[in-house]
């Protein structure tokens, strides 16, 4: 009964995700240079500047802090607004699925393809990031390089709820409900710029079940250099994020299109 429920998973999704790498080829300069100046900007002006004030926090200097949370945080942005605004311009504007629906391919190929392009994109993007922290003098452990497989789940985690959301949208302006009613306070409870420990107790556990704050407690200790500790915990949540999210964005995006 289960395999009845649960959507399966083709080699069919990988031609979605070439497909997208084509696409993005085309654009490839335009795009690193959007959505990595921004993290950009955060690493010089708040890891220099106001990291100048602070010295150190949780016993690292506050670049490495927060080098470390805007690794995590740029892979949920990266994903989330791949899996919005493109997925969207796809399936609505520009009519693709329509046209990948007349082929063998099913629903679950298209958001499994899709999904796996969201987590690429965190992984490029964030590559770019690692490299320039470890310039800066951020990076304290050759660890940091499992920080890429990590972000790969990140973007998995993000994505799905992402195409949930679009399967939901009618039009671009949906949009703005996730961002800023998820998005932006995960951004900024999850421990990206201060410790979690520094809010009051009600907000710590609520935060325990946003998946940035796991994946920020999985990148920071290999940033920083340090044993990372619940590591099963995190790559759990991580990853019930991405299932629970492609099973139900598969019947959202079925519903709407073939209905």
């Amino acid at each position: 009964m289960l395999t009845l429920f649960l959507p399966r998973f083709r080699h069919a999704a990988l031609a979605i995700w070439a497909r997208n790498v084509l696409v993005w080829r085309k654009l490839m300069l335009a795009s690193l240079l959007i959505n990595f100046g921004e993290p950009f900007l955060y690493l010089i002006g708040l890891g220099y500047g106001l990291g100048g004030f602070i010295g150190e926090m949780m016993h690292m200097p506050y670049l490495t802090f927060l080098a470390s949370g805007i690794l995590a945080s740029s892979a949920m942005n990266i994903a989330s607004f791949e899996g919005m605004y493109s997925v969207y311009t796809r399936m609505v504007p520009q009519r693709s699925y329509e046209a990948i629906l007349a082929t063998p391919m099913e629903i679950a190929d298209i958001v499994a393809g899709e999904m796996l392009w969201c987590a690429t994109k965190a992984i490029i993007n964030g590559a770019a990031i690692l490299v320039v922290a470890t310039l800066l003098g951020a990076v304290h452990s050759w660890h940091a390089l499992w920080v890429l497989p990590i972000q790969f789940l990140i973007g998995l985690a993000f994505a799905g709820p992402a195409l949930v959301m679009t399967s939901l949208a009618r039009g671009y302006d949906f949009f703005n409900y996730y961002v800023t009613l998820v998005v932006t306070p995960m951004f900024v409870l999850s421990g990206v710029f201060y410790p979690v420990s520094s809010l009051p107790e009600t907000a710590q556990s609520a935060v325990q079940f946003l998946p940035l704050t796991h994946a920020v407690d999985l990148i920071r200790p290999l940033v920083a250099g340090l044993p990372p500790t619940n590591v099963a915990l995190h790559l759990a949540v991580l990853a019930g994020y991405a299932v629970v999210g492609y099973v139900i964005a598969v019947r959202l995006i079925k519903r709407r299109l073939l209905v």
